[in-house]
């Protein structure tokens, strides 16, 4: 039994899948320091619910419909300063690691991977320390996190946190209707969105931007 006089780490969950948020909430509710205090399923709602729950940590998912993981972090590190992030994705590129841990994240797990790691991440990050999941390591060439935006310059890193996640899509197969779908956008803005990227990658048709993604470590995923 938790003894008294230690306080529980307040838990908050961030998924669009409501079966992640149940397996995520089963194992961490194995912990006696731990309490899952709340959910959401999309960053809109995490944003809301950090300033009514105040949870220590988040555990957050990347890819999730109206507003993203990433720009959802952004938001919540620059208005809950003690808030602590983790991001727990299917994306496994340079460009999304960088780009978790700039817009304010401690952490970053593949949900591949999740098991004991989100433990561990958790009890990481409430140390102080940045955390980060097997399989993430091989990104990582350089050992602060004060060196995160001067190393490694990719033209992707140039992309919004929105522009990336339509690219990711792209990637993927999907066409603008089911991209808005995803992202509760209109058809039209992701093809204002498409016609961004390829302005800004340099490329002439999508044929041509996704061979560009691949050549950069975008990839579908499954």
């Amino acid at each position: 039994m938790l003894a008294k006089s230690v306080k529980p780490i307040k838990i908050m969950l961030a998924d669009d899948h409501a079966l992640m948020r149940e397996g995520l909430r089963t194992i961490l509710q194995s912990q006696d320091d731990f309490i899952v205090i709340g959910d959401a399923s999309n960053g809109t709602e995490a944003i809301d619910k950090c300033g009514i729950l105040h949870p220590n940590v988040i555990i957050m998912d990347i890819s999730m419909p109206g507003m993203n993981g990433i720009e959802a972090c952004q938001r919540i590190c620059s208005q809950f300063k003690d808030i602590k992030i983790i991001f727990l994705s299917m994306h496994n590129t340079k460009e999304y690691v960088y780009r978790a841990i700039q817009s304010g994240a401690c952490g970053y797990l593949l949900k591949e991977s999740v098991g004991s790691d989100v433990i561990e991440a958790i009890r990481s990050v409430m140390r102080g320390l940045v955390f980060f999941g097997k399989g993430v390591e091989q990104h990582l060439s350089f050992p602060t996190l004060g060196n995160f935006t001067a190393h490694h310059k990719s033209p992707l890193e140039s992309l919004s946190a929105r522009e990336l996640e339509v690219l990711q899509l792209v990637v993927e197969g999907k066409t603008s209707i089911e991209i808005a779908s995803e992202l509760l956008l209109s058809h039209k803005s992701i093809d204002t969105y498409r016609s961004r990227l390829m302005t800004k990658l340099g490329v002439n048709n999508i044929a041509s931007l996704v061979k560009f993604a691949l050549l950069h470590g975008i990839t579908p995923e499954a």
